[in-house]
């Protein structure tokens, strides 16, 4: 019996190797219209709402040029700063196999998600994105998992919720599914190894095992 007939991803720091990616992008244009850098932690903390929200507040008259400039960076340095985590489209192609509903449940705007998803040449595998532009509330709200489960018709005890920090957590647990806490990225490692999931890896292969075993 499948232990799990449903499975969610978060995209950064999970699927692909895209927070610095992300940290570069907001730097180029904080930097470009307000002459500053911020740390990542300062970046850290904006999060939440989509890229565009977050931009709208710092840019403010000068949104619309600031908001090309962040994407068209965004785009142009995907290949140069991000790429797919090693084994995970082997994992991806394994669970779409066995013909098991894949969904994304991202606090990215669609926009961002997409490019990512078709950078690292995974975008077709998914039945179901959820990003930051598709719901009222952002993570941890497990609003993106409950429309997985009502799309799908599943049980959530039978849905696992793959992602790489504790707002994955807390979503996870208020849907009442299962949460794989992934932390082979050092930006997640050094601040999640705490979380209290229901599973936690710390590279590929292992979670690779996990999932042959229980789909």
């Amino acid at each position: 019996m499948k232990n799990f007939e449903g499975i969610i991803f978060d995209i950064d720091g999970t699927l692909a190797a895209t927070h610095n990616l992300v940290f570069e992008s907001f730097n180029y244009v904080i930097e470009k219209y307000h002459n500053k850098k911020l740390s990542t932690e300062e970046i850290v903390a904006l999060f939440g709402p989509t890229e565009d929200v977050i931009l709208k507040e710092w840019m403010k008259e000068n949104y619309e040029k600031a908001r090309k400039d962040y994407y068209d960076f965004y785009e142009s340095q995907h290949q140069e700063l991000a790429d797919v985590f090693p084994g995970l489209e082997d994992i991806i192609k394994l669970i779409k196999e066995k013909n098991i509903p894949l969904g994304i449940y991202t606090g990215k705007g669609r926009d961002t998600s997409l490019i990512t998803l078709r950078a690292i040449n995974l975008v077709d595998y998914f039945d179901l994105i959820i990003t930051g532009d598709d719901v009222k509330e952002y993570k941890p709200s497990p609003e993106g998992i409950n429309k997985f489960i009502s799309t799908f018709n599943l049980k959530p005890e039978k849905v696992l919720m793959v992602g790489d920090t504790i707002t994955d957590v807390i979503a996870s647990k208020q849907a009442r599914v299962k949460c794989a806490l992934v932390l082979w990225d050092e930006f997640s490692r050094s601040r999640y190894s705490n979380a209290e999931a229901d599973y936690i890896f710390y590279n590929v292969e292992d979670f690779k095992n996990f999932i042959t075993e229980n789909i």
